[in-house]
């Protein structure tokens, strides 16, 4: 193979990875959304994107919500005062949480892809705080489309 073709092939495999972005979220004890939130509490990224999760105020972590997430999903759970990235691979919607910040409804919303955000299915048994929050989150976000 001559040395052109493979450097168009390194260059082709190596593409991909060069358009993936990395989003950032602060975790903080208040913020635009109240107090416990993570900012934003709403990305929509696209398929091979990454998320870092930034320890901007003390206590808190990420971590998906189990029965929040596509098939296929790994989940995820950093330690508390962690820094974070998670690469998104599979489409879909992803509930996060802050796990000692649940109840008070720190969360936010990941939607990988390009879904209809109508069709996330909030599990019901969130606490109610959490629950309302992604309920709002998704309404904004609906409403922005």
């Amino acid at each position: 193979m001559p040395i052109r073709y493979a450097a168009a092939l390194l260059a082709t495999l190596f593409c991909t990875a060069a358009l993936a972005e990395v989003h950032e979220v602060k975790m903080l004890n208040r913020g635009a959304g109240g107090a416990m939130v993570y900012e934003p509490d709403y990305l929509a990224i696209a398929t091979g994107d990454t998320v870092k999760f930034i320890a901007t105020q003390p206590s808190h972590n990420a971590a998906s919500v189990l029965g929040f997430l596509p098939d296929g999903a790994e989940p995820f759970k950093g330690r508390i005062n962690e820094e974070i990235e998670v690469k998104f691979d599979v489409p879909g919607f992803y509930g996060i949480q802050c796990i000692p910040h649940l109840a008070m409804g720190m969360v936010m919303l990941i939607q990988v892809g390009e879904l209809p955000v109508g069709d996330v299915q909030i599990p019901t048994s969130l606490p109610a705080r959490a629950r309302q929050r992604f309920e709002q989150i998704v309404e904004r976000a609906s409403s922005a489309y």
